[in-house]
């Protein structure tokens, strides 16, 4: 049977498909169940890009996968300081040891959460930069390693507000499923195996969606809570941003972005740090 190893973070550990016995499922299980996949879920809320690495890869590495996906980032753009550079060694470092065990890897372009979060011009901004940043990244580490690449961020689809929970922040049900079947058909655009041997996830969502009235106790209760915990540290890293741009001229350009710089490819040795 097929070795399916997901790491990431809340996304890729099922945060808004919530299943009736209340536990989380998502794109993963649903991609796995769909090609009849043992998956093996790694990914853990939080996690950022070293997490990733750092504890989530020597546990995938030791299954020897056919497929892993490497889906991570949103954590890192949210949280203050965001350093693109780091962030890329830590991605490059994961795919490379993942492609040298022979697995096929899943990676991804990420949608610009500003667009949901309706922030103001001034504050989205920066964020959509940082998300520019790290797509760019993962565009490099996805050529470098031949990976199953999907463009989230390019994809109208991925701001149909259907596809998003009531956080805005994670995919609802339907939104797992618009995962799922875009890698599917990735995968059997390529001529995986791991797709021609099952057939394509079910695209509509098997479950209503909440109601207004539980969207409204969500947002009055753990939604306040969770807006508390993120002002602590995104709210004042945008701000810097916005400021440091108002204060000394025009922001990065999107050309700039083809600056960054990937570690070589012959300092990667494969080995989980």
């Amino acid at each position: 049977m097929t070795v399916f190893a997901a790491l990431g973070d809340s996304t890729t550990a099922g945060f808004g498909d919530r299943m009736p016995d209340g536990t989380w499922r998502g794109w993963a299980p649903i991609l796995a169940e769909s090609v009849g996949a043992r998956l093996h879920n790694f990914a853990t809320s939080g996690a950022r890009a070293h997490d990733v690495e750092h504890h989530q890869l020597p546990r995938a590495v030791a299954l020897q996968p056919d497929v892993a996906a490497v889906i991570i980032g949103t954590n890192d753009t949210l949280r203050d300081p965001f350093d693109a550079q780091r962030l890329s060694g830590h991605l490059e470092r994961t795919v490379a040891t993942l492609r040298a065990g022979g697995a096929e890897v899943l990676t991804i372009r990420l949608p610009d959460p500003g667009k949901m979060f309706g922030l103001p011009g001034p504050l989205a901004r920066p964020l959509a930069r940082r998300m520019a940043e790290l797509n760019a990244v993962a565009d490099l580490v996805a050529a470098r390693y031949d990976t199953v690449h999907f463009d989230a961020a390019g994809d109208a689809r991925s701001y149909d507000r259907r596809m998003w929970s009531v956080d805005r922040l994670h995919p609802s049900e339907r939104g797992h499923r618009f995962l799922a079947c875009s890698f599917y058909d990735l995968l059997l655009q390529r001529g995986s195996v791991f797709a021609r041997s099952g057939e394509r996830p079910d695209p509509d969502p098997s479950s209503p969606p909440p109601s207004r009235a539980a969207m409204v106790l969500w947002m009055a209760t753990a939604g306040t809570r969770w807006m508390i915990r993120r002002s602590t540290d995104l709210l004042p890293g945008l701000l810097r941003l916005a400021w440091s741009e108002w204060r000394h001229g025009s922001p990065m350009a999107p050309a700039d972005l083809l600056d960054l710089q990937l570690p070589d490819a012959d300092t990667v040795s494969g080995k989980v740090a």
